[in-house]
């Protein structure tokens, strides 16, 4: 069993906000919805090796800002995207460590929750990688 995909929603009519974020900003390469889909306002984007996706799909109802749901992104240099959504006016914030994966979690500009982590090692036994 894998992951294949992520579903998320954002604001009817916000797509381009959508595009913006994760594609310009966040730098995920945009692909086209199955044609059986076109029409329903869906973005996806690849997010990952073996066709991992993460789509995006309007929904009258506002993320609860009080949610603890969320999806992470593995990067690599993860203070520069700390600086890079907070000079885009997002407010990136940490949360209990875990060991060998620093991370921070921010909010999307339509409320959904998100965590950007480097995997440096095995999490259960706190060694690094290659040890």
């Amino acid at each position: 069993m894998r992951l294949q995909h992520v579903s998320t929603p954002y604001p009817e009519g916000a797509d381009e906000q959508v595009r913006a974020f994760y594609g310009r900003l966040l730098g995920l390469k945009e692909k086209p919805a199955p044609d059986s889909l076109q029409g329903q306002g869906l973005v996806w984007f690849a997010a990952g090796d073996d066709e991992l996706e993460l789509h995006f799909l309007p929904d009258p109802v506002p993320p609860d800002p009080r949610a603890r749901r969320h999806f992470c992104l593995e990067v690599g240099d993860l203070d520069g995207w700390r600086r890079r959504l907070a000079e885009a006016g997002l407010t990136p914030y940490d949360a209990t460590a875990i060991p060998n994966r620093p991370r921070f979690f921010c909010r999307d500009p339509f409320g959904n929750l998100l965590e950007l982590t480097t995997i440096v090692g095995d999490y259960r036994d706190g060694r690094g990688r290659g040890v």
